[in-house]
């Protein structure tokens, strides 16, 4: 199956704080790779690294990004324009803020596909209904001159997915694509991007804190813990076999519906990217650490079984 993305020993500083430790990943044509981990571990760092979409404190001090075998950490800001919106599109995390309010989102739909297209308004018009049928808006001709206020969260997000697929963009990064919006309202949205990677051969990178919702969409899973990829596997071998202590933690504080089994957390929080911690960046909040290892050095991510990788020195 053809790469589309791959990451290569990326190393992200704030300043003198690391906050990207040697992030390897690999995403083929066609799949959805999902990248999960509590708020604050480095995954939408990890996205807007690919994008070139960094804070100006933010240096990449090493590393390579690859889009279809090109390094786009040796593309000039002219060149990523181009990228960005056409083959490479970003699904933000808030749909209510995405949209500019002083336009239609007809205007919108038309200026993006003209930006990256030679084709005349007209034909730019006729692609943008296209795609808003495609993303299942009702009443186009209506909802083309709506502005974003007049939609609800969920339209908002498939417009914004519209332009995408408008675009014919080969890779989406989904930043929590389903933040803030209501659980039907999530399916309908996950669904949409799953009939796009089945039916376009889409490759998407869905970030997410939500468990449950990447067990039922994604192929392939890797977790993030302090800036380090701690486990990577096919989704149907993480959840039924999971190894980082992290990963198993995660899995067993989802909600169930036996009420007689308690909610279990994980004690304490995720380091902040100034805390020095030596050795696995885990061991502080780990129930099965080894003071003699875990507490002196990182572990590396080492492949257990064919297609299951874990960072761990005791499992």
């Amino acid at each position: 199956m053809e790469k589309i993305l791959e990451i290569r020993y990326l190393n992200l500083f704030f300043d003198k704080y690391q906050a990207l430790y040697d992030v390897n990943l690999i995403l083929k044509r066609g799949t959805m790779h999902a990248l999960v981990g509590e708020s604050g571990c480095g995954k939408s760092m990890t996205a807007m690294s690919v994008m070139r979409l960094l804070p100006k404190s933010a240096v990449i001090k090493s590393g390579s990004v690859y889009f279809r075998g090109e390094n786009l950490l040796g593309y000039k800001e002219r060149q990523m324009r181009e990228l960005r919106g056409n083959k490479i599109a970003l699904i933000p995390q808030d749909p209510m803020t995405s949209l500019n309010p002083l336009y239609t989102v007809g205007n919108q739909l038309i200026e993006s596909i003209r930006a990256h297209s030679n084709v005349s308004e007209r034909q730019a018009l006729r692609k943008a209904k296209e795609v808003m049928k495609l993303v299942s808006i009702p009443d186009i001709d209506e909802k083309l001159n709506y502005y974003p206020h007049e939609f609800s969260g969920g339209m908002k997000q498939r417009i914004i997915i519209a332009m995408a697929l408008a675009c014919q963009a080969e890779l989406i990064i989904a930043d929590e694509p389903t933040t803030a919006l209501d659980v039907t309202i999530q399916k309908q949205i996950m669904d949409l991007l799953d009939e796009i990677k089945r039916e376009y051969g889409t490759t998407i990178l869905l970030i997410s804190h939500d468990l449950a919702l990447v067990s039922n969409y994604a192929d392939t899973v890797s977790v993030m813990y302090s800036g380090h990829i701690v486990e990577e596997a096919p989704a149907r071998v993480f959840f039924k076999n999971p190894l980082h202590p992290y990963s198993v933690a995660l899995l067993n504080s989802l909600p169930t519906r036996n009420p007689a089994l308690k909610l279990r957390t994980i004690e304490g929080s995720p380091p902040d990217i100034q805390e020095e911690i030596s050795g696995c960046k885990f061991h502080p909040r780990c129930d099965i650490c080894n003071p003699d290892v875990c507490e002196i050095e990182s572990p590396t991510l080492t492949k257990r079984t064919s297609n299951h990788f874990s960072a761990c020195w005791v499992k």
